[in-house]
């Protein structure tokens, strides 16, 4: 990586979670509103794909750039990456109903652990023995998250419940999402970073946009409606996912995946003041020591990887 991109991924990663965290809440209130978590999730991509395809055709005529070819492993992985993405977000969406907003992100972010495994098997990015103890680090604090407020003690049998399903689930979805995401800009025939991150999130959020919809219009019509009549909201939704994915992308096209999820954990923080300050929830004890253990894991997953 050259000097000038060395500190840009890091940048591009915390905005990122910044504008993630305000989707979050955005798709929290339209699901808990008038939209299903389905709903909330293809209102992200209605509200952003074609804005996005249209800057990055301006981006490729302003610099004068042609478009770069689009292999099929290209395609493999942006659909891969896509369809896990969509299911992942289902999942967070439907644990927001259930759980508080911080700690629907915070098992959510099991994503960083999990990243490092799925770009090991994806990508050949492999990990020390280190880095090993710091995912079973962060699993001790998964299983505290995991246990629902109402239970005492250490309750291990009611660990395993709908709300860990849900919060695991979308961590290893969010990780397979992640690591194809940089196996698809990686395909790209590029020197231009910008340029591969906006091709690779065109292609993506097209896909989405348009697998969703006829998904919706198959099994669910009425939420196509109800996401038009919600837009006041929901392109703001579109907004932010746009600023949010486009930072991803960019960092994933500089960095390997495990780094980049690892700073991107400053989101943890973020959707902490949002849970208090937006939603008026407090946490339990029990939900900050796992908040706290998991954070511990990711601080040195990222002294070591």
């Amino acid at each position: 990586m050259t000097t000038e991109f060395a500190s840009l991924w890091v940048i591009a990663a915390i905005a990122a979670a910044g504008f993630q965290t305000l989707r979050f809440m955005l798709q929290k209130v339209l699901s808990t509103a008038v939209l299903s978590p389905a709903g909330a999730t293809f209102s992200r991509f209605l509200y952003s794909a074609p804005v996005i395809a249209v800057l990055t055709a301006a981006y490729l005529f302003v610099t004068g750039q042609a478009l770069p070819a689009l292999s099929s492993a290209f395609w493999g992985f942006v659909f891969a990456g896509g369809l896990a993405q969509i299911t992942a977000t289902i999942f967070v969406v439907t644990l927001f109903k259930s759980r508080s907003f911080a700690v629907g992100v915070t098992l959510m972010k099991t994503e960083v652990i999990l990243s490092v495994i799925v770009g090991l098997i994806l990508l050949g990015e492999g990990v020390s023995a280190v880095a090993f103890a710091a995912i079973a680090l962060g699993l001790v604090g998964v299983l505290l998250l995991s246990t629902p407020p109402q239970v005492k003690g250490l309750g291990m049998a009611e660990m395993f419940n709908r709300g860990v399903a849900l919060g695991l689930g979308s961590g290893i979805l969010f990780a397979v999402s992640a690591v194809s995401y940089r196996g698809a800009s990686l395909e790209l025939d590029a020197a231009d970073p910008v340029l591969r991150a906006a091709v690779t999130l065109a292609a993506v959020t097209g896909s989405q946009m348009l697998g969703m919809a006829a998904w919706l219009w198959l099994r669910d019509r009425p939420q196509l409606g109800a996401v038009w009549d919600a837009r006041r909201v929901a392109v703001w939704v579109g907004i932010m996912s746009m600023g949010g994915s486009f930072g991803w992308f960019l960092a994933f096209t500089l960095q390997t995946a495990a780094y980049v999820k690892a700073v991107g954990q400053v989101e943890l923080i973020f959707s902490l003041m949002a849970s208090v300050l937006f939603f008026g929830e407090r946490s339990t004890m029990r939900e900050l020591s796992g908040m706290a253990v998991l954070v511990a894991s990711i601080l040195l997953l990222v002294l070591v990887i």
